[in-house]
């Protein structure tokens, strides 16, 4: 087995015991994966990885049935692997809407439309970065040492695990593979996680030297996995970027988009939805200018 499958079956076991992290039952009655649109009347909406696939059944289940009462209706999460998969079912119109990071929105946008519906405020702000991480016994001080080291990337879309690191590295005239180089088995010394919280754990239990995360993820993780993150510290941060907003298809049905956007935008008036998104440490859902994501939009330029 190479190095690099080590490592993504080795953050599987991780992420399925080796770390112990709090159970919590999971109502997958509301996931539906084969044959998306079919003549079923249900709403659909896809969530992309940017927690692992069981994390974010936890933790978005108890939103969706908020949602699906609503609306009157049923409500099923679909979930996919990667941001390009998530991408493509949009573009497709095989769902209503969905939870996506900022990188895949702005690469959607540009492609083929995909609209804001709404944002979450978190911790007052609608903002977000990209944080360079470390382990905490290391000797690291800043990004420009993890060359030729092991490092993760989440995804190849991500604003925050992989955008803005291409992006100091185009700074300097450098890529991933120059940068990072190949070990002595002739693999590249980075590699893919495909969530946040894997990136996480891989620095913190040192199957990686560094990694760039998502600072929302890694701020919840401070509260829900404060062992993993006290095994890292924090290098380097991005300026500010727009948060990962809920999107629909340019061409959803109006009244349905204006339906989802008053129950978002509603959700903080009531016990039931404020205890949602308290849980999940969202203050509200509120709407933005598509010039929040003009950052990104930049760094893309100059990273392709």
């Amino acid at each position: 087995m190479n190095n690099r499958y080590l490592i993504v079956f080795i953050l599987l076991l991780i992420a399925s015991g080796c770390v112990e992290k709090q159970e919590k039952k999971v109502n997958l009655s509301i996931v539906q994966e084969p044959d998306i649109r079919g003549g079923d009347p249900a709403v659909k909406v896809a969530i992309g990885s940017v927690i692992s696939p069981k994390e974010s059944y936890v933790y978005y289940e108890e939103m969706i049935q908020y949602i699906s009462i609503k609306i009157n209706g049923p409500v099923k999460i679909i979930q996919r692997r990667t941001y390009q998969e998530i991408n493509d079912l949009i573009k497709n119109k095989e769902i209503d809407f969905a939870f996506v990071c900022s990188g895949p929105y702005v690469e959607g946008n540009s492609e083929f439309g995909m609209k804001l519906l709404v944002v979450p405020e978190m911790y007052g702000r609608t903002t977000y970065n990209s944080y360079i991480i470390v382990a905490n016994n290391s000797s690291y001080s800043n990004f420009s040492q993890l060359r030729g080291k092991k490092f993760a990337f989440t995804d190849p879309l991500s604003s925050s695990g992989k955008i803005y690191p291409e992006y100091l590295l185009a700074l300097i005239n450098e890529t991933p593979d120059s940068f990072f180089g190949k070990d002595e088995k002739g693999m590249n010394n980075y590699f893919f996680t495909y969530s946040h919280d894997y990136s996480i754990i891989a620095v913190a239990e040192g199957l990686a030297d560094g990694a760039a995360v998502n600072s929302l993820v890694y701020e919840y993780m401070k509260t829900t996995k404060p062992e993993i993150i006290s095994k890292t510290r924090i290098i380097e941060i991005s300026p500010a970027l727009g948060n990962p907003p809920i999107v629909v298809p340019k061409e959803i049905d109006p009244f349905l988009e204006q339906r989802l956007k008053d129950i978002f935008m509603n959700m903080d008036r009531d016990d039931k939805g404020r205890k949602i998104l308290s849980s999940i440490m969202i203050d509200r859902f509120v709407t933005i200018n598509d010039s929040s994501y003009d950052t990104i939009r930049e760094m893309r330029k100059l990273v392709k």
